[in-house]
């Protein structure tokens, strides 16, 4: 038999993300996973090898949809730990559907799904352990106090994987969204993936869809990876954002096609006083290749959970379409933190409310503790080279009273109005900064400079540590 090289899978995922594109979800349905034969031998690409394989189902595992599996996940990886340092081991889950509450992973480590494998998450609350909120957080998002455990967890990791040919996790959140919407939740609801103080991550390959709230969320972690990764909610689902790096240094995300109730990706680094005093950034991200539809939200949002800073993400390759907004940078005082060295690039934006957005009034504090002399710093936010259609208004920039976003740079960018649009395509206050070749042109806080200084909105060309992370052709074997 012949194995597609690492090269040719990655071809396939483009073209898969291609013809997903084609495809209108106004709600997601996951179908019942077809039969296929249990593998004992195939290829895969990953950043790391295995030495050791097992399948869930020497653990016990049943794939019927309604037999809880969580305590085959865990023996399973609990007995796979053992050989962390001696190659490594990976868990392979086949054909069905394991319907499973919260498990842990562990180091030197891959998860693999089969493409017919759907892992459900339990709608028992009891087979979600609670834990302690985010240092950075002082609380939960939903509620005061802990939060639920997410579907698949890790912390204090070191090279660990979660991939697949296209297997999926439904967290079956209608549930979950109706509680959160009553205010019948004691605890935050969990996310579908986090990955906490780790280094080394892989997530790739991948369908996540209904989640309880976030999808994937990376935080206090380094050198992180999530890639091919395809991620459904209904529009109108509460706080489902698709890919959350939080307080992250060394991120790369890409080639992924997101379906969201909230902001498609959201870059964080801790909230109010909490983030002030846990004080680690999220830096060194860069995002490309990214489709997002998000009629309610961002497709990239910096914030509004930035108090540890967030400095040096570069976006690039972005395709947005029926969203509220392409890009927005939202904060608040009281936030302290800054976002600084921002660069986008070749964003093309269909059907839009805003194509960017600022916002220096979000609220939204963690208590009432906040101090109100911690002024975000907001400079050096770069855009160029986009084009957009069906647009309702070009730009609402609204910095703080005393407190201006400055450096602000936007070049070579054409904003076609949509029929109904606002009579002002342009709103801005408190800010400062530059503009060339804008269609509309901006406000008189922007100055159009000319077409010779189209090329002032710089964008780095030196590579960050995290481009240069490749991936190998990988075994799966049953040898345990």
């Amino acid at each position: 038999m012949n194995y597609l090289t690492c090269e040719v899978w990655q071809v396939m995922d483009a073209l898969l993300l291609l013809c997903v594109l084609l495809v209108a979800l106004p709600n997601v349905a996951v179908v019942e996973s077809r039969k296929a034969p249990v593998l004992d031998y195939f290829e895969y690409c990953a950043m790391s090898c295995r030495a050791y394989s097992a399948s869930l189902e020497e653990f016990g595992g049943v794939g019927d949809g309604t037999t809880l599996n969580t305590g085959a996940f865990q023996a399973a990886i609990d007995h796979l730990s053992q050989y962390a340092s001696s190659g490594g081991s990976q868990l392979y889950v086949p054909p069905g559907r394991w319907l499973t509450g919260s498990f842990n992973l562990t180091s030197h480590f891959t998860l693999f799904l089969h493409k017919d494998a759907v892992i459900l998450g339990s709608q028992d609350e009891n087979d979600w352990p609670v834990i302690d909120p985010l240092p950075s957080y002082g609380r939960g998002r939903d509620t005061q106090g802990g939060r639920f455990s997410s579907l698949i967890f890790g912390t204090n990791l070191t090279d660990v994987i979660i991939t697949g040919n296209n297997g999926t996790l439904d967290g079956q959140g209608d549930l979950w969204w109706q509680k959160f919407r009553k205010g019948e939740l004691n605890y935050t609801r969990p996310y579908l993936i986090e990955i906490m103080y780790s280094d080394n991550v892989q997530i790739s390959n991948l369908t996540l869809v209904n989640s309880p709230s976030w999808n994937v969320h990376p935080v206090y972690s380094s050198n992180v990876v999530v890639q091919g990764v395809t991620i459904l909610a209904p529009v109108t689902s509460p706080n489902t954002d698709g890919i959350n790096p939080d307080s992250c240094t060394n991120t790369r995300i890409e080639d992924c096609y997101i379906v969201s109730g909230d902001d498609c990706v959201a870059v964080k680094s801790g909230w109010d006083e909490y983030g002030i005093a846990y004080g680690m950034p999220t830096k060194q991200l860069v995002i490309r290749r990214l489709t997002c539809i998000s009629p309610f939200s961002a497709v990239i949002a910096l914030g509004s959970e930035m108090s540890g800073g967030i400095q040096d993400v570069r976006a690039e390759d972005i395709v947005a379409i029926n969203s509220e907004s392409g890009v927005r940078i939202k904060t608040a005082v009281g936030r302290g933190g800054y976002v600084k060295d921002i660069y986008v690039r070749r964003m093309t934006m269909k059907t839009m409310k805003w194509a960017f957005w600022m916002t220096g009034n979000y609220g939204s504090h963690a208590d009432d503790k906040y101090d109100p002399n911690a002024l975000p710093v907001i400079q050096n936010i770069n855009y160029r080279d986009m084009v957009a259609e069906n647009v309702t208004m070009a730009a609402r920039l609204e910095g703080i009273s005393g407190d201006p976003f400055t450096g602000i740079c936007i070049s070579n960018v054409t904003i076609q109005m949509a029929k109904k649009a606002k009579k002002v395509p342009w709103t801005c206050t408190d800010i400062d900064g530059i503009s060339s070749d804008v269609t509309p042109a901006p406000c008189n806080l922007l100055p159009e400079q000319g077409e010779e200084k189209i090329g002032a909105c710089t964008f780095p060309e030196e590579s960050l540590p995290i481009e240069d992370i490749q991936v190998q052709t990988c075994t799966y074997s049953r040898n345990l």
